[in-house]
């Protein structure tokens, strides 16, 4: 039975492997769009005393062809001397009688043709007052930072001079529908942390925007998912101007090249250094890394991904590896496990379930058996690219592989795979009530408390801080360094899990021990599985990921368990 089941694995492994050529046609990085931010270079144009379309072309001519280009706010139109705006209670006191209201705020425009267009820019209340041969419009609210539209005129310049233009609208309640827009546009980022008519008028947007959005990775801008499932979609990368400030230009472009190359991302977003000769610095190294990787610039085009339908064979190996692992346990607990990962899959996941299935099956199929060396190792390994193929097939698609829809159930598959291994180890000889019996009057020593502090300080780095984060340990971060200037570096817990595993499986340890070893072990597994479930990611490097993971958790593993046996030995004499 084993057999024909791995056999039906095997078999399921060839149209999901010939699926993923569809992916892997769509996912190649490129081309990008190095984009400036219009506000910083208007602040840099006005502190070096330059003209702010000869500094745009400066730049366009070094490569950086994108422009961030805000939408006006009133207060935008106040200090280009295009309206007078005065608080209420301060033209009261000027103009006792006037019609003034205290506690109001009033705008006027200094052409008279503007003042229509102004009246109905927002949802406010208003009053009108003439005074000075000048019309004010009164407002209840300070207006100062709501949206007025586009600098259309400036727009159009710039892109007739060559910018591929980004522009980046405010979101506001109190705006009139529907907004006024720019053309031409060849992408929408919105600025702030709402996306354009959040929350009513959402699909108003959708209808009206006529360029793909961009979603900005880690931004969480409220509305932006809604749009996104519904117009083509352009991955943002920026750092915040804080964050850059603090790292070297070549640093900083780094982090760019890597997000281009091994995130998808299409719009490297930045601002410029204080200093003119760091900005530069930073432009180049980008432009350098950018060819090196064999990515070019220019305008990024929207991701699209169809599947065809034999990716569905996948659904008969994430059946076949279940059915095997339900075999790893003493019947009738084995087909309990199995009906329950499948039936919560579906509960928990819904559509995403067969990629949720096949992260939790093939994590913990390699080890859930009996073992006996390092070819045990090679066994998960495969079984785990094996599961990486399943969850690829049928998980990729347009909303997954632009980010818009991220995988469902990254913790879990971090934490049942460990504990289906070590639950498959406990002896079948005996019943629990025995087991429990033997674990507490079991005698404690000084190395199983080493090794379990050890082994629970690990699994909470694990599973506490899950990708990057203020809680990343100083020793990663240095490890991680190392390993991405030679590589496509590998998940810290890929290295630690693969080092357990052959710790594991090269000494004479106690059953109990093995099994808890092995449990640890099963990271390895479960992040290699996590690791393809970041579809934006191209496979190629998803794979090499793993690999490289691989490789160095081996070299570790084997000093690891060199060091264990030479302590074994002094101890026994």
């Amino acid at each position: 039975m084993k057999k024909l089941l791995v056999l039906l694995i095997a078999l399921a492994l060839l149209p999901s492997l010939y699926a993923l050529k569809t992916r892997v046609a769509v996912e190649k990085p490129g081309p990008v769009v190095l984009t400036l931010d219009e506000q910083a270079v208007r602040d840099e144009a006005r502190l070096r005393g330059l003209d702010v379309d000869e500094l745009l072309d400066h730049y366009r001519d070094l490569g950086v062809r994108g422009l961030g280009v805000y939408e006006l706010r009133a207060s935008d139109w106040v200090n280009r001397g295009k309206a007078v705006y005065a608080d209420g209670n301060l033209l009261r006191l000027i103009h006792p009688g006037g019609g003034f209201e205290p506690g109001w705020y009033y705008l006027s425009p200094r052409n008279p043709d503007d003042l229509e267009a102004f009246s109905r820019l927002w949802t406010l209340p208003q009053h009108r007052v003439a005074w000075l041969e000048r019309v004010w419009i009164g407002f209840p609210k300070d207006v100062l930072s709501l949206p007025v539209g586009p600098d259309q005129n400036f727009i159009l310049e710039r892109y007739r001079n060559g910018n591929f233009i980004v522009y980046r609208p405010y979101n506001s309640p109190f705006r009139s529908w529907p907004p006024p827009l720019p053309e031409p546009v060849q992408a929408y980022v919105f600025a702030g942390d709402e996306a354009l008519g959040y929350p009513d008028h959402l699909g108003d947007t959708a209808r009206l925007l006529k360029a793909p959005v961009g979603l900005i990775e880690g931004a969480g801008q409220k509305g932006l998912s809604f749009l996104a499932r519904r117009r083509p979609v352009l991955r943002v990368f920026s750092l915040q101007a804080e964050w850059q400030l603090k790292l070297s230009p070549e640093a900083a472009a780094a982090k760019y090249l890597l997000a281009a190359r091994e995130r998808g991302q299409q719009i490297l977003y930045f601002r410029p250094y204080p200093e003119p000769a760091k900005t530069e610095r930073f432009i180049k190294a980008v432009t350098t890394g950018l060819a090196a990787s064999g990515i070019a610039l220019g305008d990024p085009q929207p991701r699209s991904l169809k599947m065809p339908p034999y990716k569905n064979a996948a659904w008969v190996g994430i059946l076949a590896g279940l059915a095997l692992l339900a075999m790893a346990y003493p019947q009738p607990l084995g087909l309990l496990l199995a009906l329950t990962l499948l039936l919560g899959s579906f509960a928990y996941a819904g559509t995403q379930a067969g990629p949720l299935l096949a992260a939790l099956v093939f994590a913990s199929l390699g080890f859930a058996r009996p073992v006996r060396g390092m070819r045990d190792w090679l066994i998960a390994f495969v079984a785990a690219l094996a599961g990486a193929v399943f969850l690829t097939a049928l998980g990729s698609n347009t909303l997954t592989i632009t980010g818009v829809v991220p995988f469902k159930g990254v913790l879990l598959t971090l934490a049942l795979p460990p504990l289906l291994v070590m639950l498959a180890h406990l002896p079948e000889d005996k019943p629990l009530k025995e087991l429990l019996l033997e674990a507490w009057n079991h005698r404690v020593t000084l190395g199983e408390v080493t090794l379990a502090a050890a082994a629970l300080l690990a699994l909470a780095v694990v599973l506490i801080r899950r990708g990057n984060t203020n809680l990343v340990p100083g020793l990663e971060l240095q490890l991680r360094s190392v390993l991405q200037d030679w590589m496509v570096r590998p998940r810290f817990k890929e290295i630690f899990g693969h080092a357990l595993a052959v710790t594991a499986l090269s000494q004479p340890w106690p059953r109990w021990l093995r099994a808890g070893l092995l449990g640890f072990a099963t990271l390895a597994e479960a992040s290699i599985l996590n690791t393809f479930s970041h579809f934006h990611t191209p496979l190629f490097i998803s794979l090499a990921r793993s690999v490289n993971g691989a490789v160095v958790g081996l070299f570790f593993g084997f000093l690891l368990a060199g060091a264990v046996w030479m302590v074994r030995r002094w101890l026994s004499r």
